[in-house]
């Protein structure tokens, strides 16, 4: 199982992971912004520095369930999206 690569193979290689980051990195964005769309917080005027901070705590959140319990948690907490109050009145309780 030892074979030796090509140094051009190993760039076919990386430029394919490269392509495959992107692509995550693109999903990922796009589920954000559905749920940013969804919720109304693409709607309105919050400083950047305020949405970082909120995600901060929201990931903040998440995290500490992985560690309870694994992934499990995660899709419990999860709430519907009936409008952008409730998702305002979430942020404070976490804190």
């Amino acid at each position: 199982m030892a074979t030796k690569s090509s140094i051009s193979d190993l760039d076919a290689q990386i430029e394919k992971l490269r392509e495959r980051k992107r692509l995550l990195i693109v999903k990922s964005a796009e589920r954000f912004a559905r749920a940013a769309t969804k919720s109304g917080l693409a709607e309105m005027e919050i400083a950047d520095e305020e949405v970082d901070r909120i995600i901060e705590e929201i990931a903040a959140r998440f995290r500490k369930g992985e560690k309870k319990g694994g992934a499990g948690p995660a899709p419990q907490t999860r709430r519907p999206a009936d409008s952008s109050a409730g998702a305002q009145s979430q942020v404070p309780h976490d804190g």
